[in-house]
Formats: C-alpha cells, sequence, structure tokens
C-alpha cells in the first residue's frame, strides 16, 4: 500500500487554507484545525470586513467631495445653514449587517473550496505534544469546544494561528463603548464622536472610514505623524486630507487609559490631557496567538515578541514544524501568509519552491486617498540600503484626474541609476491598490523605466502618470541628471 504524507494545519487563515489547497493536489492527506471558521481574522473579523465598511465610506467620501464640483445637483438639497445636514447619510446597523453576511459567505465559500479539494476540516483548538517521534511524527491535540480531546499524527504541522488585537492594561474593550476592531461590527448606530487611539494602518483605515460616515472622528497618534511605517510622503498627503476634511488628528499623544463616564469614554494622555467621546476604538497593535499551544517544549524557537521563527522557506527551529501569516510577525498581509503557507507545502513536500521574497510585496493602505506600495522604500533610498534615483509626479497634472476632481495623490517610483531597472514605487490615489499593479509586475520582473514608458497607455487615466513617471527618470538616466 502507496503511502500518504499526513499533514495537519492548525489555523484556517490564509495562510492554513491556502496551504490546505496546495497539500492537497500534491496529495497529501490534509486535516486543517480551526476554531472560528475557515477565513480567519482576516475574513471574518480583519480584511474582508474593514473593506466591506470602506467600501460604504469611499462612497459618501466620493460623493460628498466631488457632487457640486462636477456639477451634480440634489433636489431639496437645503439644509438649515444653522445645522447643516450631510446629503448623504448612513444607516450603520444595515452596513455591519452587510458586512457580517458577506464574512460569513466568504468562509462558506473557502471551506467548500477545502474540503473540495479532499481537506478535512476539524473544529476545535490545536497544541503540539511534545518533541517529535522517534520516526520524526509529530503529534498534534485538537480540544474541541466540549472538552473533547483528539491525537492527530502528521509528517508535517504548519502553524498558521494570526494573532488578536492587543489590550492596554487600562483601556480593557467592553465591546459597547471601548471596542478593538473585531467588535466595531456590533454597532448599529454611528458613533457620534469617536476616539481612535493608534494611527498605524488599522487606526487611520477606521478614523478615515468612519469620518466618512459621519462621526467626529479624533486621531491619537503617539508618532510623529500618521502611519509612521508608510512612505513619508504618502502619510503627509493623508495627514492633510485627514485635517481638512475635519478629523482632530493629535501628533506625539500617547494614551495611558481609556475608561466609561456614563454614555461618554474618557481617555487620558500621558501628559495629562483629557479628551472625551461617545465611542473609543483601541487600534494599538496585534499579539500573535502563540500562547499554550506547546511550541516551545515541542522545540520551536518564538522571538521576544512572542512570534515563530522561521526561514526563506517557512521552517521553524523545530523538524517537521512550519509556521506562515501574522503568527510569524513577517508582514501582517493576507497576501504574504498565503504565500508563506503555500512555500511550506511545496517545501516539504518536495515540489520546486522560491524562497519568501518581501521586496516584491505589494500592499496597500485602505485610507482615502488609498497608499499603495511595493519594493524598495523611500527609507531605504534614505538610508543608504540602495541606490536609487526618485521621481514623484503629482497627480493633479494628471487629466483624467481633473476630469473626476481629484486633487490629492502621486505617483512616485524608484529605479537603479544606470540600468534603469525599477526596484519600488508608490501610488496614493482612489483605488491606488488597482494602480500599484504594473509597478509591481516591472519589479518583480526587473522590468526598465524605458520599458514601462514605451508601454502604450490609455488617454486619459490615472495609469498614464506611471508612464510619464518612467519617461522622466528614463530622461534623467539618459542625460545623467538626478
Amino acid at each position: 500500500m502507496e503511502y500518504v504524507t499526513r499533514i495537519v494545519i492548525i489555523g484556517g487563515g490564509p495562510g492554513g487554507y491556502e496551504a490546505a489547497l496546495v497539500a492537497a493536489q500534491l496529495g497529501a492527506e490534509v486535516t486543517v484545525v480551526d476554531c472560528d471558521g475557515l477565513g480567519g481574522a482576516s475574513v471574518l473579523t480583519d480584511c474582508v470586513p474593514s473593506k466591506t465598511l470602506i467600501a460604504t465610506a469611499e462612497v459618501m467620501t466620493t460623493f460628498d467631495s466631488s457632487y457640486e464640483e462636477l456639477g451634480i445637483i440634489v433636489e431639496d438639497d437645503t439644509p438649515d445653514p444653522d445645522s447643516p445636514a450631510r446629503v448623504v447619510g448612513v444607516d450603520l446597523g444595515k452596513v455591519n449587517r452587510r458586512v457580517k453576511r458577506l464574512a460569513l459567505a466568504q468562509s462558506h465559500d473557502i471551506t467548500a473550496s477545502v474540503t473540495r479539494a479532499g481537506a478535512k476540516v476539524m473544529r476545535g483548538r490545536g497544541r503540539l505534544a511534545g518533541p517529535s517521534g522517534i520516526d520524526g511524527t509529530r503529534d498534534v491535540i485538537v480540544t474541541a469546544a466540549d472538552g473533547t480531546e483528539t491525537l492527530l499524527t502528521a509528517d508535517a504541522v504548519l502553524i498558521a494561528t494570526g494573532g488578536h488585537p492587543r489590550e492596554l492594561p487600562d483601556a480593557k474593550p467592553d465591546g459597547e463603548r471601548i471596542l478593538n476592531w473585531t467588535q466595531v461590527y456590533d454597532l448599529d448606530e454611528l458613533p457620534e464622536e469617536l476616539i481612535v487611539v493608534g494611527s498605524g494602518v488599522t487606526g487611520a483605515e477606521f478614523a478615515g472610514a468612519y469620518q466618512a460616515l459621519g462621526s467626529k472622528v479624533t486621531l491619537v497618534s503617539s508618532r510623529d505623524r500618521v502611519l509612521p511605517g508608510e512612505d513619508p510622503d504618502a502619510a503627509a498627503v493623508l495627514e492633510d486630507v485627514m485635517r481638512r476634511r475635519g478629523m482632530n488628528v493629535m501628533a506625539r499623544s500617547r494614551a495611558e487609559s481609556a475608561k466609561r463616564v456614563g454614555d461618554r469614554v474618557e481617555v487620558t494622555l500621558a501628559d495629562g490631557r483629557v479628551i472625551s467621546g461617545t465611542h473609543c476604538l483601541m487600534a494599538v497593535g496585534a499579539i500573535p496567538n502563540t500562547a499554550g499551544m506547546g511550541l516551545e517544549e515541542a522545540g520551536v524557537k518564538l522571538k521576544d515578541s512572542g512570534h515563530i521563527w522561521t526561514d526563506k522557506v517557512s521552517r521553524t527551529s523545530a523538524s517537521g514544524v512550519y509556521a506562515a501569516g501574522d503568527v510569524t510577525g513577517i508582514f501582517a498581509l493576507a497576501s504574504v501568509a498565503a504565500m508563506q503557507g503555500r512555500i511550506a507545502m511545496y517545501h516539504f513536500l518536495g515540489d520546486a519552491v522560491q524562497p519568501l521574497n518581501l521586496k516584491t510585496v505589494s500592499s496597500n493602505v485602505f485610507t482615502d486617498p488609498e497608499i499603495a506600495t511595493v519594493g524598495y522604500s523611500q527609507a531605504d533610498v534614505d538610508g543608504g540600503k540602495i541606490d536609487a534615483r526618485v521621481v514623484k509626479l503629482p497627480l493633479l497634472r494628471n487629466p483624467r484626474a481633473k476630469m473626476q476632481g481629484i486633487r490629492d495623490g502621486f505617483v512616485k517610483i524608484f529605479c537603479r541609476p544606470g540600468t534603469g531597472i525599477v526596484v519600488g514605487g508608490v501610488v496614493v490615489a482612489p483605488r491606488a491598490s488597482e494602480l500599484i499593479h504594473p509597478i509591481s509586475i516591472a519589479v518583480d520582473n526587473n522590468l526598465t523605466v524605458e520599458q514601462i514608458a514605451n508601454a502604450f497607455t490609455v488617454y486619459p487615466s490615472l495609469s498614464g502618470s506611471i508612464a510619464e513617471v518612467a519617461r522622466q527618470l528614463h530622461t534623467r538616466k539618459v542625460t545623467g541628471e538626478g
């Protein structure tokens, strides 16, 4: 009888379910252990829900900011001068019901795909049961909701358990007025005054979305600017837009605590100031789900942050144990988690595999405008990590942007001097997540600015600015300028 390789995957997020699909297609016997539903936080409480909420906010922003300039007349648009009303409003309860419905549907679709591929899904929490056996196998104990335990034996185990919202000791979410990002979808009414603590990607996205939906938003940032990890030019554009739209952005303001005071929330800052709102959203990072899984006892090395150490093919320090996704602390992106999971299975099952290359990863911040990036960054250039020429072109000069009433944003491309090979780029624009793709292709395939410049673009189009930046970089390369 032919031996079948047994794979156990703990965690059903993008890292887990993509790995399951690959392993099943390569003929392995696959069991996915998951306690919340396939898709993980990405589908159920994070990426899919937040971007669905943002889709509604995007429509609101587009209408609010453009309808007058584009010549749109709204009948009975007669707000009281003393109490200006918005042209359009939002039913948050209806929006959130749609968010949950779509997230659940996506989870069901993923489960159907995984089971159709031949993998088995077990509901429960999995943990490693000590070191590997003499034959190199690994035991996984699965604990169901009723406490019953099942022992699984695997030739390889993939840990893809993700993370959960970090909490401040004096700002514990209660799910009603003080919230983390998994709890906002239970709100039936729009927060009148929302305090968002944390100006990273999650904080900036929710702050912008709720402001667009009609909340009065205060964004508390412990850093000098919003999105400290993003391109500084891009962050400056976004912060300017946020302030211009009425958001109170408090820089260099660290939150110490948040507490309920009647039907309001008071947030105390490190300098003693107290700010008040009807609701508070805590967006202060995430903690990897590695506790209580028997990892260290099984020989899996953890970083000081609690994340699992992995190499470029997703191996941990323990033989036969791989890890993927947010639990590794590499990049908190669904695309990276999925790639890590696929690479792990290709590697263990002996298929051709390329190590993870983070310099080809494209990512997007779903604010308005969006911020999309790929490859080397401005920080890499400024810090001397790579020698590159840079050209930035404001969208204000783009004809399609003028037609659509777009004033904010730019395209920036980095290329190597001499060869002109594209090594990175930044796009700040509506739907920048779509516009970054041609730059991503260039970075992934070592294309030159000349090749991008010589490709036809539609006129008029926002993508025309990508070709224009490439032309300027090519001209400077030829003439030796810049």
